[in-house]
Formats: structure tokens, sequence, C-alpha cells
């Protein structure tokens, strides 16, 4: 009998899932086995956050299991696991170097989809030129849009060409 079908989302798609599953195994296979391991560093919680899951729920408790089991330390590490580290180290979870990293990414994107257009730029970004220009200072983008760094330029410049 099919009468309700409960759909569950892959282990991947469940945000913060993984780390409680794999604390909730911690602490199971620490009581199953007669361990006394007390958590996990940083490059685990980052390797855990970062896998893909292919094998879901089943493959982190074998992969908890084999961990508790084998760990020599009392913090299981990504290595325990059997996880590559991530390739960047854990997030740096300081909001306002968030916020900067993001404007500045949003900021870099409005300035070359509007070609280096300041008025442009600033429409895409919702502020006044004012603002962008402050912006753009803030970031380290040159208002010029790097138009005097090119050697080309340059020269036609000084010789009093005009560039089309």
């Amino acid at each position: 009998m099919n009468a309700v079908t409960v759909r569950i989302p892959p282990l991947r798609d469940r945000g913060g899932d993984p780390a409680l599953l794999a604390n909730y195994f911690l602490s199971r296979f620490n009581q199953e086995f007669g361990r006394n391991i007390r958590g996990f560093t940083e490059t685990a919680n980052a390797a855990i956050a970062a896998h893909p899951w292919p094998g879901n729920v089943r493959e982190l408790e074998n992969r908890m299991k084999r961990a508790v089991v084998m760990a020599e330390s009392r913090i299981i590490d990504a290595a325990d696991l059997e996880l590559a580290p991530p390739a960047e180290g854990p997030p740096d979870l300081d909001l306002r170097a968030a916020r900067l990293r993001a404007e500045r990414e949003v900021v870099h994107i409005a300035w070359a989809r509007s070609n280096h257009t300041l008025s442009v730029a600033a429409r895409l970004l919702g502020i006044s030129r004012p603002t962008l220009y402050g912006l753009l200072e803030v970031h380290g983008i040159e208002p010029d849009g790097g138009k005097g760094t090119d050697p080309a330029a340059q020269a036609a410049e000084t010789a009093n060409v005009q560039l089309t």
C-alpha cells in the first residue's frame, strides 16, 4: 500500500543537517564503542559541510563509525573521516568582512557591465554617482576604468590621436 509519499531531499541539499547528524552519530558511536571523542576540528567541520554526500545519510553514518573507532586523538579531523579538507579554509564569519566582499563583488560586476561608465554603473546599483565614486575608492577601483593603464591608449593620447 502506497497511500502517502514523503519526499526527503538528499543530504547535500539540507544545509546544516550534515553537521547535526555528524554530532548525533558521534554521540551514538561514543556510547556504542565506549569512546570519549569530544568533537571535530574546524577542518573536519568544513569538510563535512563541503562534502556532497553522494551516499547520503548512510555514507555519513559509516564514515562517522569508522572515525570514532579508528581515531587516535580525542578530536576527529577530516583525515579521520577520510574526507579531503576543503580547498579554502573555513569561511570567515566576520559580518563586516563578508559585507565588504559582497559589496566589492557587486561593484566589480556593475562596473564591468556598464563598460566602466559611471552613470550606468550607478543606475545598475541603484545608487548615486557620488556614492559610486566613494565605493570605487573604498574598493581600489580606478574611476577611469583602467583606461590610463593601457600603453596603446597612453601613446595615442600623447600623440593627440583620437581613439574610436
